[in-house]
C-alpha cells in the first residue's frame, strides 16, 4: 500500500512539474519552432512544384519553333541554380545561406517573368492549350508561393519574438540557448523591377529586366496584355 501511495505521489509530482513548466513558457519555444519549420516545408514544396513545371514549359515553348532562345536559356540556367541551393531547418538561422537561396529563387522568378512577357509576341503560343495550361499552373503556383512565404514569415516572427520576450526569453537563454532567430523573406531587387519588352522588326521579342519603355515596330500593334 505504501509503495502504491509513493508511486501515486510521484506521478502527481511529475504532472505538476510538467504543468508548471508549460505555464511558465518552457514549451513555447519548441512549439513555435515546429510551426515555423512546418511553414518552411510548405515554402519548399511550392518552390519544388514550380521547378517541376518549368521543363514542360520550356519544351512547349521550344516546340512552337520561336526564334527567341536567350530567355529560354536564362530560365533553364536559373532553374538549375535555384534547385542547387537547399535550405534545411538547421540552416534557417544562417543569413548567408538563406540569402543565397532567396537570391537564386528571385533570379528564377525574374527569368520566368521575362519569358512569359516575351511569348506574348507569339500568337501560336497564345493559341496553344498546353502552353496556356502550364502558364495557368505557374501563375497559381506563384500565388501559392506568395502565401507560403507570408505564412512562413508570420511563423518566424512569432518564433523570433519568443526568443526575446518574457517569460520565454528565460528559456531562450538557458534550456534553449543554442537556438538562433530564423531568417525572414524580404523583397528582392528583381521583384522591384518589372520586365520590359522591345519588339524587333522581324516580330521577335526580347525581354529586359529594366531600361527603356517597350518599343513597337512601325506598323505593328502591341500584343494584348
Amino acid at each position: 500500500m505504501a509503495r502504491s501511495t509513493s508511486r501515486l505521489v510521484g506521478s502527481i509530482a511529475v504532472v505538476l512539474a510538467a504543468q508548471s513548466l508549460a505555464a511558465c513558457g518552457y514549451n513555447t519555444i519548441p512549439e513555435k519552432q515546429e510551426r515555423a519549420e512546418a511553414a518552411w516545408a510548405d515554402v519548399q514544396s511550392q518552390y519544388q512544384r514550380r521547378a517541376d513545371l518549368i521543363p514542360n514549359l520550356v519544351a512547349t515553348v521550344q516546340g512552337a519553333a520561336i526564334q527567341e532562345r536567350t530567355t529560354l536559356t536564362q530560365v533553364t540556367e536559373a532553374r538549375a541554380r535555384a534547385t542547387a541551393v537547399q535550405i534545411t531547418p538547421d540552416t534557417l538561422s544562417d543569413p548567408a545561406a538563406f540569402q543565397q537561396f532567396q537570391a537564386a529563387q528571385g533570379q528564377l522568378t525574374s527569368a520566368l517573368s521575362r519569358l512569359l512577357v516575351t511569348v506574348e509576341a507569339y500568337p501560336q503560343l497564345q493559341a496553344n492549350q498546353g502552353f496556356l495550361q502550364l502558364q495557368s499552373q505557374l501563375e497559381g503556383t506563384e500565388n501559392r508561393i506568395t502565401i507560403a512565404r507570408r505564412d512562413y514569415n508570420e511563423a518566424v516572427r512569432d518564433y523570433n519574438t519568443s526568443l526575446r520576450t518574457f517569460p520565454t526569453v528565460i528559456w531562450a537563454n538557458t534550456a534553449f540557448s543554442g537556438e538562433e532567430p530564423m531568417q525572414l523573406f524580404n523583397a528582392t531587387a528583381e521583384a522591384q523591377t518589372a520586365p520590359q519588352v522591345s519588339f524587333n522588326l522581324d516580330g521577335q521579342a526580347s525581354a529586359q529586366p529594366g531600361g527603356a519603355a517597350p518599343a513597337v515596330a512601325p506598323g505593328s500593334t502591341p500584343p494584348a496584355r
